[in-house]
């Protein structure tokens, strides 16, 4: 996820393509009362082409019949528990689509990661519009839009095995994954992410790797800038990160090629976020005093270079931007930073897909983990579109290729992280 891959594959860039149909609410606003405003976002899902993936897919139902649940909602915990039960019921059914569980419903493919993103923003859509009679002050809706957001991106449901003494037998490795919603959607809302398709793919599966199996576990976030200023990287991956053997944020990034991103970069470059919003500055976290300008990967990316996982080229990328101590201007380093300087891009750019790779690892490192844990972040290739399928005015929302290109990065970002987890030993107990 990153803008500069955004402008030189504005076809095949992005995170998600079109879902969820708009819906009415059956629970109508009170008398006088205005419903607050769609978000950016969430009005989106007027287009076409939302509306095309959501019903070729299945999940048009998603919105009205979550809109209906809350309209039976008597009291604030009411509407928590529905909210919490339909975001974990909208994961669980994009997880078992895509992993060929139960019906297709529709004859979008199944790897399809897009149906997921568009019905969630439905569901926001609701909630945020919803009116009770027992009132809902903006303290509780933003609750439960939070709630919605966590259940519905897999967040709430990481279910790792106990290492040495779990369920799976010893020496089951524990693989915590990341991926992201679609992006750049005013450039062609068709986009799909290969990112947030391979973490609905990888979901609770167990891959055999020579080093014995391994669990991975999954979530998906927001392309928001907000959300990761609130803390949502560190508040998800915070109570899990010391009991996996590995993790990976995974995000789209240059054309025809997997990236390991050997450093990232402590700055936010600006570049409009899914809300249209940008931001250009050091990336907020929580004790500022101490926060490093650049934090470093610590996946074994010498054997995962090495090794063939599948038709694209992987590369260890240690090039990044900087201003030089004692300097003011930006200067590109393609052997990584130099001391004491001032970070402008990362080795995975300076959108959120760095700062996802820089939260996770900071995190990391602040939780005393760095020499023990690998970790780091995989830029997948850019998802693109068949030749002849590259209009986004009038082009159709799949074609043959486009779903070739997109099982193939999944089957490779698995085959990487077999690699990865072989290669770096031991479980951690």
């Amino acid at each position: 996820m990153r803008p500069i891959r955004v402008r030189i594959g504005v076809l095949g860039l992005a995170l998600v393509a079109g879902l969820a149909a708009p819906t009415t609410a059956t629970a109508a606003p009170r008398a006088g009362s205005a419903a607050p405003a769609p978000t950016v976002e969430e009005r989106r899902l007027d287009g076409d082409v939302p509306r095309e993936i959501l019903r070729r897919s299945g999940f048009a139902a998603v919105a009205p019949a979550f809109a209906r649940g809350l309209g039976r909602a008597d009291s604030y915990r009411e509407a928590r528990a529905v909210v919490a039960r339909e975001g974990a019921a909208l994961w669980r059914r994009a997880v078992d689509r895509v992993q060929g569980r139960g019906p297709a419903r529709g004859d979008l493919s199944r790897d399809d990661d897009r149906p997921l993103y568009w019905a969630r923003l439905g569901m926001t859509r609701e909630l945020r519009a919803w009116e009770p009679g027992f009132g809902l002050g903006e303290r509780q809706r933003a609750a439960l839009l939070t709630e919605l957001e966590r259940t519905s991106r897999g967040q709430a449901d990481l279910r790792l095995p106990r290492g040495q003494h779990g369920g799976h037998g010893k020496g089951v490795k524990r693989v915590l994954l990341t991926g992201f919603d679609p992006f750049t959607l005013d450039r062609d809302i068709r986009i799909s992410n290969p990112s947030g398709a391979v973490a609905l793919a990888l979901d609770g599966t167990v891959i055999d790797t020579p080093d014995g199996p391994a669990r991975v576990e999954t979530a998906v976030f927001p392309v928001r800038w907000a959300d990761f200023a609130e803390g949502a990287v560190e508040r998800a991956l915070r109570p899990y990160l010391p009991r996996v053997d590995l993790f990976t944020t995974v995000s789209q990034g240059r054309v025809g090629r997997f990236d390991v991103e050997r450093t990232n970069g402590a700055w936010r470059g600006g570049f409009p976020d899914n809300d249209n919003v940008s931001r250009t500055e050091t990336v907020p976290v929580a004790d500022p005093a101490s926060q490093p300008q650049w934090t470093t990967t610590t996946l074994p990316y010498a054997a995962i270079t090495a090794a063939d996982t599948g038709r694209f080229p992987v590369y260890d990328n240690t090039t990044v931007t900087e201003i030089p101590a004692g300097g003011d201007e930006p200067v590109v380093r393609p052997d990584g930073p130099t001391p004491g300087s001032t970070a402008r891009e990362g080795g995975g750019g300076n959108y959120l897909s760095n700062e996802i790779a820089y939260r996770a690892t900071l995190l990391r490192d602040r939780l005393g983990l760095h020499g023990t844990l690998p970790g780091g972040h995989v830029h997948t290739p850019v998802l693109q579109f068949g030749a002849g399928n590259t209009d986004p005015a009038t082009g159709a929302v799949t074609d043959p290729e486009f779903v070739r290109n997109r099982l193939d990065i999944v089957a490779q970002a698995r085959a990487i992280v077999a690699v990865a987890v072989s290669a770096s030993g031991a479980d951690r107990g």
